[in-house]
């Protein structure tokens, strides 16, 4: 009896010891909580500057980017490639570039000399973040119904048009019109018959098309898709170059990788499902 007395005061000592040894003892962290705190990603805001034809297709992009990437903001700039070239070079906070043409990127890239289009030895440009990203269509555009039965790029040098907008000749958009007009012989009769007004950038003369202050426009195919308007020309080779929207990191960003990482995003099948939505298509 005694020592079976015994034998249970011992195991309730033991019992009571493991009681107070598990009280003090911390807890144990589950397995990889450090790692997944440390892991946590930073806030971080990117500012993209883009050329105008693309703020449909961008922003809905941006959107979509938001859940890959949520502690990312993008914060999208869109205007002529001309003007946004003008305020980097000024000083304009942007980590993104992408530019409706060649020219105003080779503009901010050292890795162009004067023959390749930067004059001003300007550097800017990451150059090896640099793509070619899309390819658009320069098209003429008409406001609904087509009061003046203008059919084709010829039907402009005819008694057809009273009034054609093209874009200003140092935007992109300008600058395919001028090959255009150029190219058919009637840039210098439509100039002197007063039959030219402008825009500042596509979206302008877009505008002009849509709400019929014109008898038509020439604007690109996802800008006239984006506004519902009638297309009834597509330029091609023999009237101007291609189209093709360049993008890059830029050397003064404070978010390099971010900023790499969206690029990267703007190439994926996701995003490119977006652009061909509109009638962008992959760079050649």
């Amino acid at each position: 009896m005694k020592k079976t007395i015994a034998l249970l005061l011992c195991l309730a000592m033991l019992f009571a010891l493991a009681a107070c040894a598990s009280k003090t003892e911390p807890a144990a962290e589950p397995a990889g909580s450090e790692e997944a705190a440390g892991t946590e990603a930073e806030e971080v805001t990117l500012y993209v500057f883009a050329a105008a034809s693309m703020t449909e297709t961008l922003d809905q992009i941006i959107a979509l980017y938001k859940a890959v990437a949520p502690n990312v903001t993008i914060v999208p700039t869109y205007d002529s490639s001309g003007t946004l070239k003008t305020q980097i070079q000024e000083g304009a906070q942007c980590d993104l570039f992408i530019s409706a043409a060649q020219k105003q990127m080779n503009q901010l890239d050292a890795a162009k000399d004067a023959e390749g289009g930067n004059e001003e030895g300007l550097d800017f440009v990451l150059s090896d973040t640099r793509v070619d990203l899309l390819e658009n269509k320069v098209v003429l555009a008409v406001p609904d119904e087509n009061p003046k039965g203008i059919e084709t790029f010829a039907d402009l040098g005819t008694d057809k048009l009273s009034l054609l907008c093209i874009g200003n000749e140092d935007v992109p958009v300008g600058a395919y019109s001028l090959e255009i007009l150029n190219a058919l012989g009637i840039m210098d009769a439509l100039e002197s018959s007063g039959k030219l007004t402008y825009g500042s950038n596509v979206k302008e003369v877009t505008t002009q098309v849509k709400e019929g202050t014109v008898d038509a426009g020439i604007i690109y195919a996802t800008d006239a898709f984006s506004a519902g308007l009638t297309v009834v020309d597509e330029a091609t080779s023999d009237l101007c170059r291609q189209v093709i929207y360049p993008a890059a990191v830029l050397n003064v960003t404070e978010n390099e990788q971010a900023a790499r990482d969206f690029l990267a995003f703007l190439q994926s099948d996701e995003a490119m499902t977006v652009f061909q939505s509109v009638g962008f298509a992959p760079a050649p």
